[in-house]
């Protein structure tokens, strides 16, 4: 072989090794994370199924059911999620017992959105008619925890009736079979369970009492604080589908209602309702003192009377110091500037 064959194809190896490796290092870089979700309508689910994350963000998401707050935080502690909706009471007991998660987003206050109901034909007409009766509510939720508040306001110790642990699917079959006499959970659930039954009392009412929960968005610490390009885009997504929502509140015509009923397999205008029943607040409200900033703003607060509550119920050991270490805004604050 002379010289100037030998030279091409040594040039012509050496660019297909320099392709093959560039290909690797670009494999290699492509980002991905996994986000945990549960069966809450709002504008969430709007954003899961138009990949508008995965545009603004460039990562490749992976989106994961799960049925419960609890199970949440199971899998984030485990490491198989990084980001994960959550309400505030699994959000609670989870960084009580040292699990590095910070919240960094209100996905919704629940207001009107969960609720205890009373099956038709239980005898159940007033808060003292719970005594002797079954009752169904997903443990360590936040329904779970409105349960055991609802029950000391009315003067009821648990002991005084059967409370089961539930996941919401579990409850709309036993309350179809008549196994259960009342619940407490939210929709889709909550829309089939009221269909033959009357409501009690609701979160937003308890809220009232000075007992606020909400579902919100957190994230493993490590992990946002490696990935904060992607926190602050990812934040601004959810917040611009939380302002259109907003801005116009969608009907069981709109194709935001029609997705998120196919998703959580409800009917449009049950959907529709549903998504009515919570409060969005927006960015600005978002780092305000109301929820996620200062030191003792509301979502802390939120968390340390959660906490206080949990404790005296032994559903955890011990208070962690500082609540205000598993806040945070400003990935908010981060997501507000892109917005300008």
């Amino acid at each position: 072989m002379n010289s100037a064959r030998f030279l091409k194809k040594v040039l012509t190896l050496s660019a297909t090794l320099s392709a093959l490796t560039a290909s690797g290092l670009a494999n290699a870089e492509q980002k991905e994370v996994t986000i945990a979700y549960q069966q809450i309508a709002g504008p969430l689910l709007t954003v899961i199924a138009n990949g508008a994350a995965e545009k603004a963000t460039g990562y490749k998401i992976h989106w994961r059911q799960f049925e419960s707050g609890a199970k949440v935080s199971t899998a984030m502690a485990s490491g198989d999620v990084q980001l994960g909706v959550i309400g505030s009471s699994p959000l609670t007991a989870a960084v009580s017992r040292g699990v590095p998660l910070q919240l960094f987003w209100i996905l919704d206050d629940i207001n009107e959105a969960e609720a205890m109901v009373v099956r038709n034909g239980s005898g159940i007409n007033k808060p003292a008619d719970l005594k002797g009766k079954k009752l169904g509510v997903p443990f360590v939720s936040t329904t779970h925890f409105h349960t055991m508040y609802a029950l000391s306001q009315w003067g009821i110790k648990p002991g005084e009736l059967e409370i089961l642990n539930m996941q919401p699917n579990q409850i709309a079959a036993a309350w179809g079979r008549g196994d259960i006499d009342a619940a407490y959970v939210w929709d889709p659930a909550l829309a089939r369970i009221k269909q033959t039954g009357k409501v009690l009392i609701t979160s937003g009412q308890l809220s009232k009492k000075g007992s606020a929960t909400f579902d919100g968005m957190a994230v493993s610490r490590p992990w946002a604080e490696a990935n904060p390009a992607f926190m602050a885009s990812f934040t601004k997504v959810v917040a611009d589908a939380d302002a259109a929502y907003r801005a116009q509140a969608w009907g069981p015509d709109s194709a935001q209602v029609k997705t998120m009923s196919k998703m959580l397999g409800g009917d449009p205008k049950d959907v529709a309702n549903a998504v009515k029943l919570y409060a969005y607040p927006s960015i600005e409200q978002q780092i305000s003192p109301a929820w996620l900033g200062g030191k003792n703003g509301g979502a802390v607060r939120a968390l340390k009377a959660t906490a206080d509550f949990l404790k005296s119920q032994k559903r955890i050991d011990a208070l962690a110091p500082d609540y205000g270490a598993f806040v945070t805004p400003k990935y908010a604050e981060a997501a507000l500037k892109l917005k300008k």
